[in-house]
């Protein structure tokens, strides 16, 4: 089985696409639809056929370019089970340990409700692939508009369970923000600070921070880190459940 091929660029103003090409069977996914032509301009640098869209979760900012694609393409559109009518033009929909293939390659579905209460992640899972969106991003997690924190803090632990090797595509470039932010959450964490200057120089080079891998956000994402000591005294929260002090993390980001 040969590797996956994967293209991966800028849409709108800070949303991450992603293209995934199977080279074994042409087939080539993007990873939600953020915006049509950034995605064309892609496909069409690699000389690609998009075949499917997967969808992660309803947002305007995610499929706003569903219907364009499947329009030209006359692609595929997967998608959470629990968002299905706001998915435009979704022809399947997949819940919590579904699993589908997509060419010989194992694709699990993991629902991560927080963000949104239906939202998915697609893990590929012998090519150690998580396409994660607005659930876990490179020192950061999503805003939580339709579930509380402790559905959000669940959610991660689903996904901290993954191989450490696992690499992260997430769906927006906030990591200097989180960064900047994490190390306030975490300060006595060396690891952090040398990624967080890794950060600083990358974007300022103009370059990505995608992707990231499980053991690094375990070592260094503080959303992943609740039940860390010196993160919990630093909160003055030590006697605090694990679900509290995220959601103490979870609030003082919405308002760094």
């Amino acid at each position: 089985m040969k590797p996956l091929e994967l293209e991966v660029f800028l849409c709108r103003s800070d949303n991450f696409g992603v293209l995934v090409h199977d080279p074994e069977t042409g087939y080539t996914a993007s990873i939600d639809a953020p915006e049509a032509a950034p995605i064309l301009a892609a496909a069409n640098r690699r000389g690609w056929t998009i075949t499917h869209i997967l969808t992660t979760h309803h947002h305007t900012d995610h499929v706003e370019a569903n219907l364009a694609l499947k329009e030209q393409f006359g692609c595929e559109i997967i998608g959470p089970i629990n968002e299905a009518v706001a998915i435009p033009g979704l022809d399947r929909a997949y819940g919590d340990g579904d699993t589908f293939e997509f060419g010989d390659h194992t694709v699990d579905v993991i629902e991560t409700p927080g963000h949104t209460a239906g939202h998915i992640c697609y893990h590929f899972v012998d090519d150690k692939l998580l396409f994660a969106a607005d659930t876990l991003f490179a020192l950061g997690c999503g805003r939580l508009f339709e579930r509380p924190a402790a559905d959000m803090w669940a959610s991660l632990q689903k996904l901290a369970v993954l191989p450490d090797e696992t690499a992260i595509y997430f769906g927006h470039e906030y990591t200097l923000s989180n960064a900047r932010f994490a190390v306030t959450i975490d300060p006595g964490n060396e690891r952090l600070k040398a990624r967080a200057a890794d950060i600083e120089a990358l974007r300022a080079q103009g370059k990505f921070t995608i992707p990231t891998t499980l053991a690094l956000e375990k070592e260094t994402n503080p959303f992943l880190r609740a039940a860390d000591p010196s993160i919990r005294r630093n909160l003055l929260m030590e006697s605090r459940s694990n679900e509290e002090v995220f959601a103490e993390i979870r609030k003082r980001k919405d308002n760094f």
